[in-house]
């Protein structure tokens, strides 16, 4: 087994990536049309998204289909190099959540898969909703799925799957513990990676993840002048914020 063969971050490692959660049945399509309904109901005539974080775009090439004009960002190479491969016809770019800036605004912001999680502190948070905000025209609604707040957080998760998607096979553990820092989950993963005619690839990665409460999440929507809702039970995972931003704000 080769331990200098694999990559140091999932991150950096797009086709494991969309092995593991596509082998696992991770539904993107019907999570596009969760959100899109959401955006839907606040902003009928909606005709432009912008996803941030939009990993390998997964969830992009579904919002093609219901907005007639897509973008995407992520700060990770290794995704957007499959996003781009995937997805030729959908423009992506790196960019960072927190400090973005596109020259154009969208009617819908989406931030998915708990991308938002990767921040520190609540000035990130702030940042962030504010850099939505700035991007976003007037009455258009930002839509972002939160990691697990402290309350409903379990420590000393472990979990595991084991995959075959695309011609490659990838084992997956993690053990996921409260970070030291109290404020914070703390997830260690393993990575065995075997494709035909190759020798197995072995890699791990650390994933510390804010634990932000859900009153966090409302203040820095509404410090970013939203108006917010928090709703479950159509999504998985924990949920989503819904955030419409007023007819009457210009932004920045």
């Amino acid at each position: 087994m080769s331990e200098a063969a694999g990559p140091t971050a999932i991150y950096d490692a797009g086709d494991i990536y969309d092995a593991i959660y596509n082998g696992r049945g991770k539904d993107y399509r019907a999570e596009s049309a969760v959100v899109a309904k959401h955006i839907r109901s606040r902003f009928p005539a909606a005709a432009s998204l912008l996803d941030v974080g939009c990993g390998t775009g997964g969830h992009l090439t579904h919002f093609a289909e219901e907005f007639g004009d897509v973008r995407g960002i992520d700060l990770a190479d290794g995704m957007l190099d499959v996003a781009r491969r995937n997805h030729p016809g959908i423009p992506v770019e790196r960019g960072d959540m927190r400090t973005f800036r596109l020259g154009r605004r969208f009617d819908a912001v989406a931030c998915l898969f708990a991308a938002v999680g990767n921040l520190t502190g609540e000035d990130e948070l702030r940042s962030t909703l504010r850099s939505f905000a700035h991007h976003l025209a007037p009455g258009g609604v930002a839509v972002l799925e939160p990691w697990w707040f402290p309350e409903n957080f379990t420590p000393d998760h472990v979990g595991g799957s084991v995959v075959t998607h695309g011609g490659m096979t990838v084992a997956r553990v993690s053990h996921t513990v409260l970070h030291d820092t109290g404020d914070a989950s703390r997830m260690d993963v393993h990575y065995l990676v075997a494709k035909p005619g190759q020798e197995v690839r072995h890699f791990d990665d650390t994933h510390v993840m804010a634990l932000y409460g859900r009153a966090q999440y409302e203040a820095a929507f509404a410090e970013a002048g939203f108006t917010v809702e928090y709703v479950t039970g159509e999504y998985p995972g924990n949920g989503l914020f819904v955030g419409v931003k007023p007819v009457n704000q210009e932004g920045e």
